[in-house]
């Protein structure tokens, strides 16, 4: 009996430290990531830096955008979008769980290859919401540290509270990258389709939706199979959310592109 205790005792005292050690690197995580975000807003302003995104010729208005390619942005990227506060716990937590399964982080594959088959096996929503993909486009880059992903949440957080969702959304078109060289909605559009976001079909918005996932591997110049894929895959997810019936999702996808 002594000895089950002592036992007892030490698992308690272990999982206590261990308990301790994590929340030790946590706190050092969120500090750093802070500090990141101070430096990033004290080198450039928030509001400076979102006007010079506006000021720029070939900035697209949101109310220049069809509702369609809009819809289908949420549906594929974030569709509790104008339900949270900049962040998605609830992806966040299907992300770990992903991540465990795959003992990997198994966001953003390198080759084609690779992000085929992450398509295939694995979720296709981020952990991350379109405030924070817009934050990042902002002010951080790609890389996959811990203390980036940190300063990236405070920065979500600072947008949230500055900007509206419409406001959020309309500056996240305009600095998404869509392959080809293409930064935003309207060069996109020009390049893809030859014409201005406003003349896009329907098959073009949900098309257009589903390239910033992986854009080398979902351009419809180069690999227009697998473009038409994708496309498949974001009208599913409008299905899903309520944006589409079934019998317009397949009207749609008759279409040519």
């Amino acid at each position: 009996m002594r000895e089950k205790v002592a036992i007892m005792k030490t698992f308690l005292k272990v999982m206590l430290l261990l308990m301790l050690i994590g929340i030790s690197i946590g706190l050092l995580l969120i500090g750093k990531g802070y500090d990141m975000y101070k430096e990033a807003i004290q080198e450039t302003p928030l509001e400076e830096k979102v006007e010079e995104i506006k000021s720029k010729a070939n900035y697209t208005k949101i109310s220049e955008l069809p509702q369609m390619y809009l819809d289908a942005v949420i549906s594929v990227e974030d569709h509790r979008f104008y339900k949270h506060s900049g962040i998605d716990v609830i992806a966040i937590g299907r992300a770990i769980i992903n991540d465990i399964k795959a003992m990997d982080f198994v966001e953003g594959g390198s080759t084609i290859t690779q992000q085929i088959a992450k398509n295939e096996y694995f979720t296709q929503e981020s952990d991350s919401t379109i405030t924070q993909q817009l934050a990042k486009n902002l002010y951080f880059t790609q890389e996959k540290k811990m203390e980036r992903k940190v300063a990236e949440v405070f920065m979500a957080f600072a947008l949230e509270r500055d900007y509206s969702k419409n406001e959020i959304l309309e500056l996240y078109v305009n600095t998404i990258y869509f392959g080809n060289g293409y930064y935003n909605i309207k060069d996109a559009c020009e390049g893809y389709f030859g014409k201005s976001p406003n003349e896009m079909t329907e098959g073009e918005c949900i098309m257009l939706a589903g390239i910033p996932n992986a854009p080398s591997v979902y351009n419809p110049k180069e690999n227009p199979k697998l473009a038409k894929e994708r496309q498949k895959q974001v009208a599913d997810k409008m299905v899903e959310y309520g944006y589409l019936s079934k019998e317009k999702e397949d009207e749609i996808l008759e279409e040519g592109f």
